[in-house]
């Protein structure tokens, strides 16, 4: 008989490392160690592929491979596999795996965790960090899904809420970065979602909005968006304002949700006051109120009594507005609407109250060019269109002689204050009467033109219209003396725009 064939030798049995790696520090080297530990031939593989690896390791690969394929198969195509390889192959298989304490449900391959709000890499936290960050998120889940589906109606709720608003507002500036304001923390805020300002990473120029400004905001857009009217949007419209009260838009909002709420326009009117004398010069604010009249006078515009109170609160405000500051272009801007609206041109108290200011202050422009207002665009005396700077003959006599005689007598108090002067050339033009019909009046205040010796001049506007109304006789060497004096004398600061003004008396038609 021939001799019995020998069995081939086994392979001998893949041994695993003996000295075992050094704990890890940081969460990427620990998401290495384990995937090594359950793919302790992962390197090899890599390296020389399957074709270089020894009889145990290859061995060990496909036990690998075959066992963790068959777990996580069905019933079903686990009986087929091991059906196809043989009980004893498949004992054997096992039999390797086990041996080499792999684990069934492998690591994935370790990828980038990611970047924190600081812009560091979330696996180089050590393992300690990144525990306390998982604790931080889980407990901000919580807390998340702690909220309730209601309003708190107790007090104990309502501290109780705060407290969870206050945790979650920690917890997010820690884990993100986020400043969370004063909205996210209030529950009558919880239904919305803000839409924060998201700039491009390469803009120009980034406005650096201030935290709570910026949460104000995104609040702000979402409830626009959302076309909400409510309280709690006038309520977050004041708080905007009270950080930037030259938003616009803002206002805007504001207009819309008082009108579709329909509040008391006297109330708004109220909180307006306090916030126009923080804020003397934002045109933002009189907009706002040009709107809130326009809505209110038509309601009361059949009651007299109501529209007189409405006229005297309003002058009440603008005169403590002007005491701020008495030529605020808004406020006097504002005046004249207010003239307009409440067809106030004839109103005695309007009247006496832009002659207090001129009183107070001859020299106020604002005051004067008011009071030509009154006079001279109310609709049931002048003509409709009529330019401030042309003849309108539909203006009484009666009312130029007056404001002709207004003007005067502002001029005997201060002869050089330009202001009345120029009110009386308004007037005179207004009424289409020559500038020689004061000729008398401006010649009061200059004596002697011409000799140096006994030369005397009160006022060079007077000096300065006597030169045209020399002009306008056809005097022109009369015209041209009152022009060298002034130009030589009385106002060498401008010498050169006397001159010119001499040049055009030989170049006028």
């Amino acid at each position: 008989m021939p001799p019995k064939a020998k069995a081939a030798p086994k392979a001998k049995e893949f041994e695993k490392p003996k000295e075992a790696p050094p704990p890890p520090r940081t969460l990427n080297e620990q998401s290495h160690q384990r995937y090594e530990l359950a793919h302790p031939l992962h390197e090899a593989f890599q390296k020389v592929g399957i074709s270089g690896l020894s009889a145990p390791e290859l061995q060990l690969w496909t036990s690998a491979q075959y066992c963790r394929a068959t777990a996580a198969s069905s019933g079903t195509a686990h009986k087929k596999q091991q059906q196809q390889l043989g009980n004893k192959a498949h004992r054997e298989t096992w039999r390797t795996f086990n041996e080499a304490s792999l684990p069934l449900r492998v690591p994935k391959k370790p990828t980038c965790w990611g970047k924190d709000f600081a812009g560091r890499d979330v696996g180089e936290l050590s393992l300690d960090q990144f525990r306390a960050r998982f604790e931080k998120r889980a407990r901000l889940t919580c807390l998340l899904a702690a909220r309730g589906t209601s309003s708190p109606q107790s007090e104990p709720e309502l501290i109780k809420e705060k407290r969870r608003r206050l945790e979650m507002a920690t917890l997010r500036s820690e884990l993100y970065g986020e400043l969370v304001g004063s909205l996210a923390r209030d529950p009558a805020w919880d239904d919305v979602v803000p839409i924060p300002l998201n700039e491009p990473d390469n803009a120009l120029a980034a406005i650096a909005y201030p935290d709570d400004y910026a949460e104000a905001i995104s609040y702000l857009r979402a409830v626009m968006a959302s076309k909400e009217y409510s309280p709690r949007c006038l309520k977050l419209t004041e708080h905007i304002i009270s950080m930037n009260p030259a938003h616009y838009t803002v206002w805007l909002y504001r207009f819309s949700i008082i009108k579709a709420l329909g509040l008391a326009i006297p109330d708004e009117i109220q909180w307006l006051n306090s916030v126009a004398l923080q804020h003397l010069k934002n045109y933002q604010i009189w907009h706002h109120r040009h709107l809130l009249i326009d809505n209110y006078y038509p309601k009361i515009a059949d009651d007299k009594e109501q529209v007189a109170r409405l006229a005297t609160s309003e002058r009440d405000f603008i005169t403590t507005m002007l005491a701020e500051d008495t030529k605020n272009y808004h406020v006097w801007s504002y005046r004249q609407f207010l003239v307009r609206r409440l067809q106030a041109w004839r109103d005695p108290e309007e009247r006496r109250a832009v002659e207090g200011l001129i009183d107070d202050d001859v020299r106020n422009n604002s005051a004067w060019s008011h009071r030509f207002f009154l006079a001279f665009t109310d609709p049931e005396q002048t003509t409709a269109g009529s330019h401030a700077t042309e003849a309108d003959l539909a203006v009484p006599a009666a009312v130029i002689d007056e404001e002709l005689a207004y003007a005067k007598a502002k001029i005997d108090l201060a002869p050089q204050n330009q202001s009345p002067w120029n009110y009386l050339r308004g007037v005179l033009v207004k009424g289409g009467r020559k500038l020689a019909s004061v000729e008398e009046f401006a010649s009061g205040f200059v004596a002697d033109l011409g000799d140096a010796e006994k030369e005397e001049v009160r006022s060079t506007h007077a000096l300065d219209l006597l030169a045209e109304i020399y002009a306008e006789k056809g005097d022109k060497d009369k015209a041209a003396l009152c022009l060298d004096r002034l130009g030589d004398e009385w106002d060498r600061i401008r010498k050169g725009y006397w001159d010119w003004r001499k040049k055009t008396l030989t170049t006028a038609v």
